[in-house]
């Protein structure tokens, strides 16, 4: 299976905002998710968010190595594994692409005030293009929605 690449550009919404609703997103469609990032902070931050970022609900999710990791639906994690056979991988803070191919896509997250964050993603979208992968282009319009621009 050949791994899409779905980038989103943050510009007016912080990660913490539009991860949970990415996840959400990714939930609904019967999948799972693996959330990887280069930094444990990030992750243990995320850890404690996603439990309350909405009055009404939460993302069920754990962290790699806990006891029952296989069984989250989400799984947040600095390792490259895939415990818990996600279909989407999330890549935040520069965490490298591995073994795309055994998700369905990956999204990256990237911060577009963070000029290596920018050139990263620009490099890993030009990599994808030449591979032949399927890339999209994600950018928030003035009223903070998604629009596909590539």
């Amino acid at each position: 299976m050949a791994c899409e690449l779905w980038f989103y550009h943050l510009e007016k919404s912080p990660l913490v905002e539009v991860l949970p609703e990415l996840l959400e997103k990714t939930l609904s469609r019967g999948w799972r998710a693996l959330v990887r990032s280069s930094s444990e902070d990030r992750l243990k931050a995320l850890d404690q968010m996603l439990w309350t970022w909405r009055d009404d609900s939460f993302t069920p999710h754990g962290l790699s190595g806990q006891a029952l990791a296989a069984d989250q639906p989400v799984l947040l994690s600095v390792e490259h594994s895939r415990d818990n056979d996600a279909h989407c991988l999330f890549l935040l803070d520069g965490a490298t692409l591995e073994e795309a191919d055994s998700f369905e896509r990956a999204i990256v997250l990237f911060d577009g005030m963070d000029e290596i964050a920018v050139n990263a993603s620009r490099t890993l979208w030009k990599q994808a293009s030449k591979e032949g992968r399927s890339v999209s282009y994600w950018r928030q319009s003035p009223e903070g929605r998604w629009e596909k621009k590539a």
